[in-house]
């Protein structure tokens, strides 16, 4: 009887344990906003970008497979919370409001808000320049809560879309956008007559956002992040993206 009870009590936490563990082989349902170069866009009707490849490289590592949906970012977190999928990659910074309610994995990348003008402009030459300025910024990004508080002089432009943020600087309805530091490179590099301020607004990090009820696949996630720097992924990826290994 002793031995039929501690058979059954081990098979009671190995079931418990194997719910708790990441289940290998299943689909991972994220959400992306793919208009933010070069962490996630499209490119001949694909996303694409350093963020997409390195989420399925992370999966490849777990032996899963991903499923994108593209939405708005700023229905990420919300879209979290109400569990319509099951994590959120769209070089999201990670903050305490955010850490709230949705969980990160550990930091993938630098990164911080930025300045971008026109190239030609000498009346900015840092954020305390933004007063009676016209500035983009994304709805949903800290970009808008953060120029609230502390830039408040300067007259932010609020759009839905990273394409419109910078499209409106480019034909000259803003005179400055802020914006993440690795895209605003990207779109300067691509844009000549743009260029990026010295001056970092801030200093920030890029984290995975997943639901707060799957701590399993946070860790799996952890797991897979230190194994594709182990073994030189994220260095390629880096390099291929950014044309520099952090």
């Amino acid at each position: 009887m002793k031995n039929l009870k501690k058979a059954a009590l081990g098979m009671a936490m190995a079931l418990a344990f194997a719910g708790a563990a990441h289940a290998e082989g299943r689909t991972i349902s994220v959400a992306t906003d793919a208009t933010f170069m070069p962490f996630e866009f499209q490119q001949d009707g694909k996303m694409t970008g350093f963020d997409v490849e390195l989420v399925e490289a992370l999966a490849k590592k777990m032996g899963d497979t991903v499923k994108w949906t593209q939405i708005d970012f700023k229905g990420l977190i919300p879209g979290l919370i109400a569990k319509r999928f099951e994590m959120a990659v769209s070089a999201i910074y990670i903050t305490d409001a955010r850490k709230k309610v949705v969980d990160f994995t550990n930091t993938y990348y630098p990164g911080g808000l930025v300045v971008l003008t026109k190239k030609d402009d000498t009346s900015i030459a840092g954020p305390a320049d933004l007063a009676g300025k016209k500035v983009s910024v994304q709805v949903g990004t800290k970009s808008v809560a953060y120029m609230a508080k502390n830039y408040p002089d300067a007259q932010l432009v609020e759009v839905e879309k990273n394409d419109e943020m910078f499209n409106l600087l480019k034909i000259g309805r803003v005179e400055a956008a802020v914006t993440g530091k690795p895209a605003a490179i990207n779109y300067a590099k691509l844009n000549p007559e743009v260029k990026v301020l010295p001056k970092q607004v801030t200093t920030e990090e890029y984290g995975m956002a997943v639901r707060k009820d799957l701590p399993e696949l946070t860790a799996g996630l952890n797991k897979a992040l230190e194994e594709v720097k182990a073994d030189g992924t994220y260095d390629a990826l880096v390099k291929k993206w950014f044309g520099e290994v952090k």
